[in-house]
């Protein structure tokens, strides 16, 4: 058995590492006053449940007999900061159905970990928002992303891509917060966030990209979502959705991690994602 000095050296190279990093939470707060959850999905509740308060629930008179305090939730796997695990859009390869294949399979319990994280590169995508459409997406195209690299740096393979649109702004009590999601995809009285095409997706796919991540409410358009769905999850590439304070994030240089609930044979789960930011940036930039 390791001694406790043993463990210390073991772990002394990380630990001094990690010296030189914050942490930047980038999720967002579950809340039943905010537009946490998809449109037409079920609703987020979040209910006390203790020793010392008695809540009136379906009739009955509830209280806790222990003296401690918890709640209980109602909670879709697509809640607030998320991930889409293949299974979200792709059905099992023996099911017939179309878009069906071996990540069919790949459910959010089985994504490996390695997936979920890794060195970030931040694109600045907000410039799309700047002539709004209601119910409409701007596209972040594989053009974009050419003349992207052309000014910022190649992307490289087994970076974690993350749309920065500064649509987090939006996440407000309603009715205002009725922009984030409802009034883009049910209402066609608020503009889209900025999504990327089916053809970007599979363009970052073969530059070796397996994860994406965004601070609107879907990786797909608010208009048309279900192509940029088929073309990543198609290709066993993950989606993190709902994340917040990209502008925080330098262009490079900091680690992306998301860390779900495990769920078994899930589509996805809501989970804490975050950013190690070195202390001294240099010269990765921010996009903030």
């Amino acid at each position: 058995m390791n001694t406790t000095k043993e463990r210390d050296v073991a772990t002394a190279p990380l630990a001094e590492v990690l010296r030189g990093y914050r942490i930047v939470d980038l999720s967002l707060t579950l809340d039943d006053r905010l537009p946490c959850v998809w449109p037409g999905h079920m609703p987020f509740e979040h209910k006390v449940h203790n020793w010392y308060t008695v809540v009136v629930g379906g009739g009955q008179r509830l209280r806790s007999t222990a003296p401690y305090y918890t709640c209980w939730m109602t909670l879709d796997e697509h809640v607030g900061t998320h991930f889409d695990a293949p299974t979200h859009f792709i059905p099992p390869p023996d099911s017939g159905l179309e878009h069906a294949n071996e990540f069919g399979d790949m459910y959010g319990d089985r994504v490996p970990l390695e997936l979920l994280q890794g060195p970030a590169t931040v694109i600045d995508v907000r410039a799309l928002r700047e002539d709004p459409e209601d119910g409409v997406s701007p596209l972040i195209t594989p053009e974009f992303l050419e003349s992207w690299e052309d000014e910022k740096g190649p992307i490289s393979p087994g970076d974690v891509v993350l749309f920065f649109g500064g649509w987090d702004e939006l996440y407000v009590p309603h009715p205002e917060g009725a922009k984030y999601a409802h009034g883009p995809v049910l209402g066609d009285d608020a503009p889209g966030w900025p999504a990327p095409s089916a053809d970007a997706v599979v363009s970052l796919y073969d530059r070796g990209v397996r994860t994406l991540g965004t601070d609107a409410p879907s990786i797909g358009a608010a208009h048309e979502g279900l192509s940029m769905h088929w073309a990543g999850l198609g290709r066993g590439m993950v989606y993190v959705e709902a994340l917040s304070r990209l502008g925080e994030l330098p262009l490079r240089g900091s680690f992306f991690v998301f860390l779900p609930l495990k769920v078994a044979e899930s589509s996805g789960a809501s989970g804490r994602a975050l950013a190690y930011v070195p202390d001294n940036p240099g010269t990765t930039g921010g996009v903030g």
